[in-house]
């Protein structure tokens, strides 16, 4: 892309505002499940705007829960979305005792009690998003050094995702670090989540 094309610093700062409104939500991917139970489990990924003055800032708490057991999330985490140059970065945070804090997606009286004091930067993790007309494509920054230790093998993060008002499409794999093959992670395909509620409304207005 040439330097006369690339977004303006307020489109970008357009861009965010309308990435965190669509990632406001609870997204499931029944159908995928109901298609292929096989392969895929029935998920629930959700995003919860945090408050403003957390970050002051736009910042999201995530947790991903199998929708057998919405009480116990097998991933949770802190997400703060910054402007930058022609694209959005994605800072992320690990809670330090996360399960102090399951159900903050549902359950706005828990969310309340995390504090930027609960958390650790997930160094070398952020991910990057561009928009693309009516998504948004996102993917771990580059380096390969989201380092995740998985049956004793020292991997790295592959995360590619896309996003659209009503739709979330990812895909996680860890590979190694030194073969690059793929040891943990989906062979099937990415996961396909249709958004069933919206939190765009808590989103805080940045002026």
């Amino acid at each position: 892309m040439s330097s006369t094309s690339l977004p303006t610093p307020e489109a970008i700062s357009n861009d965010l505002m309308t990435l965190a409104r669509w990632m406001a939500g609870d997204f499931s991917n029944v159908k995928q499940a109901l298609a292929n139970s096989k392969d895929y489990a029935h998920i629930h990924v959700f995003f919860r705007p945090l408050p403003y003055e957390f970050f002051s800032g736009i910042g999201m708490y995530s947790e991903q829960v199998y929708d057998y057991d919405l009480w116990s999330p097998y991933r949770q985490g802190i997400h703060r979305l910054i402007a930058q140059d022609n694209q959005i970065y994605i800072e992320n945070y690990r809670l330090k005792e996360a399960w102090l804090y399951a159900g903050s997606a549902r359950d706005l009286n828990i969310l309340k009690t995390i504090t930027p004091d609960c958390l650790e930067r997930r160094y070398h993790c952020s991910m990057v998003f561009k928009r693309a007309g009516d998504r948004f494509l996102g993917s771990v920054e580059p380096g390969n050094l989201c380092l995740i230790e998985k049956n004793g093998c020292q991997t790295y993060l592959d995360s590619y995702v896309e996003i659209t008002e009503t739709t979330w499409v990812s895909l996680d794999k860890g590979l190694d670090v030194n073969t690059h093959q793929q040891v943990w992670g989906s062979t099937f395909g990415p996961l396909r989540f249709e958004k069933r509620e919206s939190f765009a409304d808590e989103v805080p207005i940045i002026s």
